[in-house]
């Protein structure tokens, strides 16, 4: 059976484009998600209660967002990246090799969020031009979420 593309408005070029942009916004909360639990596992010193929480409610946060973002790819008619390799093949956020002090956990995360601020930003235009209001509301509350985890961070003693 052949899946039929949504017929929502939308051009399927539009479609096409906003979905690599959310792949790629996938792709790289997918990995923060993935850095930031290897951290919250591996986190140590003076710090520890305090950012081993912040850290869990972090990446559950970043899990239950990257569902959405892949739902919402699936919406608009295309194909969804889910394995590792097109995870790493697509992020921005870079892989880590597990940093060993909080401080520099810290900093990792906080170069992630603000990469992914970055990178989504321009999404958001894309998205409204093409009249896909549900995109650009997903990505500007992404951007959002993002701005916040990032300003915990930085305000952390670590």
């Amino acid at each position: 059976m052949t899946e039929n593309k949504p017929n929502i408005g939308i051009e399927a070029a539009d479609r096409t484009e906003i979905a690599d942009g959310l792949s790629n916004l996938l792709a790289d909360t997918y990995t923060l998600y993935v850095q930031t639990q290897g951290y919250h596992w591996n986190v140590t010193g003076a710090t520890f209660p305090a950012l081993h929480q912040m850290l869990e409610d972090q990446y559950i946060e970043l899990q239950e967002a990257a569902d959405l973002v892949a739902e919402r790819v699936r919406a608009i008619g295309e194909k969804s990246p889910g394995s590792f390799a097109e995870f790493l093949e697509r992020a921005s956020v870079k892989d880590n090799k597990g940093a060993t002090t909080a401080a520099q956990m810290v900093k990792d995360l906080i170069e992630g969020h603000e990469t992914i601020i970055r990178v989504a930003r321009p999404l958001t235009e894309i998205a409204e031009k093409a009249g896909d209001v549900a995109s650009a509301d997903l990505v500007t509350e992404r951007i959002r979420a993002h701005e916040k985890t990032a300003w915990m961070l930085r305000a952390t003693d670590a």
